[in-house]
């Protein structure tokens, strides 16, 4: 799929890391987001200064409604992660459109694989061009554990 929705008027995306409200991205995850619960702030800071991370901003309030992290070398490969739209602005196409100029903006710089992984939203990213992996054998995984 190539099409690209667009934000409802009155948002904005960024990827500039001065924008991102950390405390509330890690509030967010931490307390509301089942892969994430009870990850340390610290942790969090640590996982945005290593990764390209994109916002979804009031153009009004400036506020932050919602979060996407990518581990990308923005050449070959990124893992899309972390993503989050704040419960007051579900419903609204935020979340929709705001994935879309994520993979826009990965397909822009050559990447070939974006992977994710998702307990809960298949649907959402199928919309947007996502699919289970064609041969999930050649695939592993190294768990430390939390």
């Amino acid at each position: 799929m190539t099409d690209t929705p667009s934000l409802p008027e009155g948002y904005e995306i960024s990827t500039d890391p001065g924008r991102l409200d950390a405390e509330r991205v890690h509030g967010w995850l931490s307390t509301d987001a089942y892969w994430a619960l009870g990850r340390s702030r610290e942790k969090q800071d640590r996982a945005i200064e290593g990764s390209l991370s994109f916002g979804v901003y009031e153009t009004v309030s400036g506020g932050q409604v919602a979060y996407a992290r990518v581990i990308t070398d923005r050449a070959t490969f990124a893992w899309l992660c972390d993503v989050y739209v704040d419960r007051s602005v579900r419903g609204k196409g935020i979340g929709t459109a705001f994935l879309a100029a994520v993979r826009d903006e990965l397909r822009s710089y050559g990447v070939r694989r974006v992977l994710l992984a998702t307990h809960d939203a298949h649907g959402v990213y199928e919309r947007l061009g996502f699919a289970e992996l064609e041969h999930p054998e050649h695939w592993m995984a190294l768990i430390f554990g939390q």
